[in-house]
């Protein structure tokens, strides 16, 4: 079992698995934002970049799962965005729960590097002209972030238990 749980990450079609996923929650994203109207806060944009992170880090070893050092940076890039998105939504969801609303306060505009200001290249993708302390939506009880939260710890936990696999039983990546 384990050793076909570590054999995992040299086949590309869990790499376009984890793409599709990825890619799958932007898109649900982009429809809350467009099609019901749902406005983005700044929260919302980093935890959208961090769900395009875990996309962009599996594209390379799916397109080259053979070479130890894609299968790599696809774990180490997917767990990174993983944990990115997992703190922001966190912090989001604390706000949002917030008994005090002075906490509930986030930043005008997403400080994105001054060499990559998304929000100003791609705005219908990355600005944020929401509040983030407002509750737009629920499922089951639990907003978007909280939800969000759920997503990234499971992703999280996937890659640091293929790279620990990984380590652990190949020695190897």
């Amino acid at each position: 079992m384990i050793h076909k749980l570590g054999k995992l990450v040299e086949r590309s079609g869990a790499w376009w698995l984890l793409f599709a996923s990825a890619l799958i929650f932007i898109i649900v994203a982009l429809y809350f934002q467009f099609a019901m109207g749902l406005e983005p806060c700044v929260k919302c944009i980093y935890q959208r970049v961090a769900m395009f992170g875990i996309a962009l880090t599996a594209l390379l070893p799916a397109l080259l799962p053979r070479y130890a050092i894609t299968r790599f940076a696809g774990l180490v890039g997917w767990l990174v965005a993983s944990v990115w998105g997992y703190l922001i939504a966190a912090e989001h969801a604390a706000m949002q729960t917030s008994a005090n609303s002075f906490f509930a306060v986030c930043e005008t505009f997403p400080n994105f590097p001054n060499w990559a200001p998304l929000h100003q290249w791609l705005p219908n993708l990355f600005a944020a002209p929401g509040l983030c302390g407002d509750i737009d939506w629920q499922f089951l009880g639990l907003s978007m972030p909280m939800w969000l939260q759920i997503i990234f710890a499971a992703y999280a936990l996937i890659a640091a238990v293929l790279i620990l696999v990984r380590v652990l039983k190949f020695h190897r990546f």
